[in-house]
């Protein structure tokens, strides 16, 4: 039995082409691209035209961008950061109730700390309402953090309506792209945001680093301390092998994006398909205004846990919703936000996501082998 992997959400494959690019960095490029001799500077160029490939795939300027370790530090280093760093001129920041926990936690320590958080409610298609920003600005509000696309269902939020309200705000405007870098077109101008967090590992890149894209003369308090890397804003070596591999997996995915898209589009549509053909109860969660790469499923009556465990035990890998939980198979806070506390689709839902490890043969097959599941798991329910 070969494993289908529907997980691509949560990490997707490396390409093979990265890692052939990230070798020969990891065995001869050796110097500390902060050293002055040969070797350091060997590294340095590396790094530099790595952040010069990413910055140009979001139209950025080069030194607009800071590498992290991944998307989580740069949630915490845009959230954390961006708030300690401008609180003179207020203490309140607005996000959204259905945030990865990178964000979600950082404005729960900022709360500990004193400063004030609003999280915005979601309808039931998972998506914020304008109006309800524009009511909840105030005069001290510094930070705006909204994600592009949820990791659990894969709504899009209107990100550049939102930063066409702030335009004239003070309030600093952050979003999570993670899950939208490679999906959708990213240029910081047009969307009008001032801090954008990208991860490697969501493009086939590697795993263990991430940038944040800070606006030039946006405020940042360092969230670490020590040497005076990444212009004083995340100090500690840079990781050039894999900011090389970044930077590859970048350049892959601008070639072939709109091939990838249309690909994922046509997996998506052929898994439901299956589904339907095969005469499965189930609904999606979330509206129309979504990802090719992400569908949310509710199978009525089945528990979420049971349903995971039983599509692992005939090689289906899918998941809850953020890898981030994985594991406790917690109730889904994103659900809950959007359908209310109770609801049955809160513990009997199942996000699957496609990418790079999937063929239309194995999405169709791994759609067979879900609906052999859930008709097994209906009858003895």
């Amino acid at each position: 039995m070969n494993p289908i992997y529907f997980d691509h959400a949560a990490t997707a494959p490396i390409s093979n082409e990265v890692v052939e690019a990230m070798v020969p960095v990891m065995q001869d490029v050796y110097g500390n691209p902060s050293s002055v001799h040969s070797f350091g500077r060997k590294a340095r160029k590396i790094l530099d035209d790595a952040r010069n490939v990413l910055a140009t795939s979001i139209g950025a300027q080069e030194k607009d961008i800071i590498f992290t370790s991944g998307g989580t530090e740069a949630d915490n280093l845009a959230v954390m950061g961006a708030a300690k760093g401008n609180q003179h001129l207020g203490k309140h920041i607005i996000t959204t109730a259905i945030e990865h926990h990178a964000v979600l936690h950082p404005a729960e320590q900022l709360e500990v700390e004193g400063f004030e958080v609003t999280y915005l409610p979601v309808n039931e298609a998972g998506l914020i309402s304008i109006d309800d920003l524009k009511a909840e600005l105030r005069e001290d509000t510094i930070l705006v953090s909204v994600m592009y696309v949820n990791n659990e269902t894969g709504s899009i939020q209107p990100i550049a309506e939102i930063g066409a309200t702030l335009a004239e705000h003070q309030a600093l405007f952050h979003t999570d792209a993670v899950q939208a870098y490679g999906a959708l077109p990213l240029q910081v101008d047009a969307l009008n945001v001032d801090l954008l967090t990208l991860s490697a590992h969501k493009i086939n890149g590697p795993k263990g680093i991430g940038a944040l894209y800070a606006k030039d003369g946006v405020s940042l308090h360092p969230q670490q301390h020590g040497g005076e890397q990444e212009r004083k804003r995340r100090p500690g070596t840079e990781n050039t092998a894999a900011a090389h591999g970044f930077a590859k997996a970048v350049e892959l995915m601008k070639e072939n994006q709109k091939e990838r898209l249309q690909t994922h589009k046509r997996y998506k549509k052929l898994f439901l398909d299956t589904l339907k053909e095969e005469e499965i109860d189930f609904a999606i969660n979330g509206g129309r205004i979504n990802v090719p790469t992400i569908v949310n499923l509710h199978f009525p009556g089945l528990n979420v846990e049971t349903l995971l465990t039983n599509f692992d035990l005939d090689g289906i890998a899918a998941s809850s919703g953020s890898a981030c939980t994985a594991g406790s198979v917690e109730p889904s806070h994103v659900l809950r936000a959007m359908f209310g506390e109770g609801d049955e689709r809160i513990t009997s839902s199942v996000r699957f996501s496609f990418g790079l490890a999937n063929t239309e043969e194995n999405v169709q097959e791994g759609a067979r082998k879900v609906a052999k599941v859930i008709r097994r798991l209906t009858k003895t329910s």
